[in-house]
């Protein structure tokens, strides 16, 4: 099945079909719909599939690196936001060994599914022995 057709900026042109990580379409998260108490905080975090359909615009659009970065994102939205941050910590000059990297992108991948994360963790892991930020 072929990967929808979006248009971007999103907001405007896709607001029946993007939704936030609740679930809720963006059409139903008004102003109007804050004040009388119908929106949720969790109604205002974004959802992978807003992600993957920003990413999917981005490549259409020849920017393949921000399409990556949106798609790591999007594997992101479903991870603990504690790991999130150890990773972040991690990714720091001379914060980690090169074991515990590559341990948190098996982490990412065997918990999360986050394979593109993982894979970016253990280039990142490389590159960092290679240039002894470790």
């Amino acid at each position: 099945m072929p990967e929808p057709t979006y248009r971007y900026p999103l907001g405007e042109h896709e607001r029946e079909r993007i939704a936030s990580s609740s679930g809720r379409p963006l059409s139903e998260i008004t102003l109007d719909a804050v004040r009388a108490g119908r929106v949720a905080p969790q109604d205002l975090t974004i959802h992978a599939d807003t992600l993957r359909a920003q990413a999917a615009v981005s490549e259409r659009e020849g920017f393949p690196q921000l399409a990556a970065n949106l798609r790591r994102a999007a594997e992101l939205t479903i991870v603990p936001q504690d790991v999130v941050l150890a990773v972040y910590e991690a990714l720091r000059p001379y914060r980690v060994t090169y074991e515990r990297l590559l341990a948190l992108a098996d982490e990412l991948e065997r918990d999360y599914g986050a394979a593109e994360n993982a894979r970016f963790l253990r280039e990142a892991a490389e590159v960092y022995r290679e240039r002894k930020l470790l």
